[in-house]
């Protein structure tokens, strides 16, 4: 197939979609850019602290530019799905020659511990979404008590705690944590917004309490500890007397409510470390239980992609072929149905829906090129299948098939007047950003 003939359509306009989208269009593809926000930049612009604004608006910047290619057409406020305003089936009716899922992860992972219905229990990609202003999140209230449990080890915890830490300046924070120091997933620059709220003596009361069974299994304490402290020396000055402690080996039992249904509490079982054959070790609860008074609980473990995007899904994530035809690094970048054991004709995942939660922008702009190129060996390999409708004929059936959906569609130029106000507004008000916190009033503001 002749790339210049090929109309592909990229769902999804974060990083991976839209870096994905100029590898497309820089080999004269036709690409289709479909986003169910308004705006395009998915987790680069609604999962960055939103205190990040010189990041984020290096991002920004490039997205425009990207996004200026007349080789892309973008569409915004659009859901690709079961449920929403076009199936996928729906979308490669229209001619498209092949789909690049670039989505996220955009279901929420949950543990099944009880009292989770409780008022006060969030996950933490909701409350992201939330103080970065994204519709409908940022709309909804999600209040806060004093003392905050945060399941969870990684850099989303460590979001999490900044945002109650120096922002809502909460009384206690507390991270749950299942396996040892050794083993947490933040990373020291993160450590170091909060680190001048850690306390250092329970951290040292805990790792004594846990030193038994990291000796035991053969874990390097003094530099589990040493990683932890070393977020010291850049620390950010503290705004907030919020004490910051860790509570590891650990898991969340259950929550505990009162008769209205509020957070009371969160019952922990501890756990112990069993080393494996190959020298790793595995968290094994151990019956032993206590509890802690807390009134807000927040689940940081990771996501899962949407259940009902309308492709086949193992482990949280969408089944990809585990024999592809066109390996890009030899991984794996075409969808599968593990029902027929077949791969999904010209459907193809990048970033987030290709792999859930798995590194930061770079991650997924690597990921989005390489399902790019994937797609790419794709088409040439098609080269006796072109579609007898031109490129042109194809593009005129996918916008008016989305102007007849029942949502508010958002083109390309569009988007580009909001953006053009937003930043306006911003200047005037000599503000590092200016953010719309509902769809209807960026609509407005685009149709007026």
């Amino acid at each position: 197939m002749n790339q210049s003939e090929s109309v592909v359509a990229v769902i999804g306009a974060g990083p991976a979609g839209i870096f994905a989208a100029k590898e497309l269009a820089g080999q004269g593809v036709r690409v289709v850019l479909l986003n169910r926000d308004i705006k395009p930049g998915g987790l680069a612009e609604y999962g960055i602290f939103f205190d990040k604004y010189k990041m984020k608006d290096g991002l920004r910047k490039q997205f425009r530019q990207i996004l200026s290619d007349p080789q892309i057409d973008y569409y915004g406020n659009i859901t690709i799905g079961e449920e929403g305003d076009m199936s996928l089936t729906e979308l490669r009716a229209l001619g498209v020659d092949a789909v690049l899922v670039t989505v996220g992860a955009q279901g929420t992972k949950w543990l099944g511990t009880a009292g989770e219905e409780l008022n006060g229990v969030y996950h933490a990609k909701d409350l992201v979404y939330h103080y970065n202003k994204l519709p409908p999140f940022s709309e909804w209230a999600y209040p806060i008590g004093r003392k905050v449990a945060i399941i969870g080890a990684g850099n989303v915890m460590m979001d999490i705690a900044n945002w109650t830490i120096r922002h809502l300046k909460v009384d206690e924070v507390i991270a749950i944590v299942r396996r040892d120091p050794s083993a947490v997933k933040f990373t020291k620059k993160e450590l170091q917004t909060v680190f001048n709220n850690l306390d250092i003596a329970a951290l040292d009361k805990e790792i004594e309490r846990t030193r038994p069974i990291m000796t035991s299994v053969g874990i390097d304490i003094a530099a589990a500890r040493e990683f932890i402290l070393s977020a010291e020396k850049r620390a950010e000055p503290p705004v907030s007397d919020t004490r910051l402690r860790f509570e590891f080996l650990s898991v969340t039992k259950s929550i505990l409510g009162d008769s209205e249904g509020n957070v009371v509490g969160i019952e922990l079982e501890d756990t112990t470390l069993k080393l494996r054959d190959d020298g790793s070790t595995s968290a094994r609860t151990l019956g032993t239980t206590r509890t802690l008074a807390v009134d807000t609980v927040i689940f940081a473990v990771g996501d899962k992609v949407d259940d009902d995007f309308g492709l086949p899904i193992v482990w949280n994530e969408f089944a990809k072929n585990p024999n592809p035809s066109f390996p890009i690094g030899d991984i794996s970048y075409e969808a599968y149905d593990p029902t027929t054991e077949r791969p999904l004709d010209g459907i193809f995942l990048a970033g987030w829906a290709r792999e859930a939660s798995t590194g930061l922008v770079g991650a997924a702009r690597k990921d989005g090129i390489n399902g790019a190129q994937a797609v790419l060996a794709y088409l040439a390999a098609c080269r006796g299948s072109a579609e007898s409708e031109t490129p042109t004929d194809r593009l005129c059936a996918i916008q008016n098939a989305l102007k007849s959906t029942s949502g508010t569609v958002i083109t390309k130029a569009e988007w580009q007047k909001l953006d053009e106000l937003e930043l306006r507004f911003a200047k005037a008000g000599n503000l590092p950003e200016f953010k719309h916190i509902s769809n209807a009033e960026m609509l407005k503001l685009i149709r007026d």
